[in-house]
């Protein structure tokens, strides 16, 4: 295929570039809770998955283990989650401490102010028909990575 037939802008780099404007957003927002938006979506996940393995919390997240257990780290570090190990030395999973709960608290208001303010004035219609294209997108992403790996794998 020629340079000139491939589509433009890079798909990988627009979302990217929304992806760092929007944590820029958040994070400004959260900063008097003393968290940032990706600790917030780790300590949410954990809620969700509790005393289930950190893999699971991984794939919620569509993070990979090691960026998993750095974003981990910090929140150790500041008390605000508890590592457990479930059996084995593969298979940990995480819980929230009081005193996280005491940070999400005081972060969620802020998430909320920040979250109402850019869908309202995205619009709140064109918001859930973006989502519903953003996770169409993420199937396309997961489809022609599949793909690359089959033929990958015939060379």
């Amino acid at each position: 295929m020629k340079a000139s037939e491939v589509p433009v802008p890079c798909a990988c780099t627009t979302v990217r570039r929304g992806a760092r404007v929007l944590a820029r957003a958040y994070d400004a927002s959260l900063a008097r809770s003393g968290m940032n938006v990706t600790q917030l979506a780790v300590m949410r996940a954990i809620l969700r998955h509790p005393n289930e393995p950190l893999t699971r919390t991984a794939n919620d997240l569509a993070m990979d283990r090691s960026s998993l257990y750095r974003a981990l780290a910090s929140l150790q570090r500041k008390k605000w989650v508890r590592l457990k190990d479930a059996g084995d030395a593969r298979s940990h999973s995480a819980s929230v401490t009081e005193a996280g709960h005491v940070v999400l608290t005081k972060a969620d208001a802020a998430w909320a102010r920040t979250q109402t303010g850019i869908v309202n004035c995205f619009g709140y219609p064109r918001w859930k028909a973006f989502v519903l294209e953003l996770q169409r997108l993420i199937e396309c992403a997961n489809t022609v990575a599949a793909n690359q790996s089959v033929v990958e794998a015939k060379l």
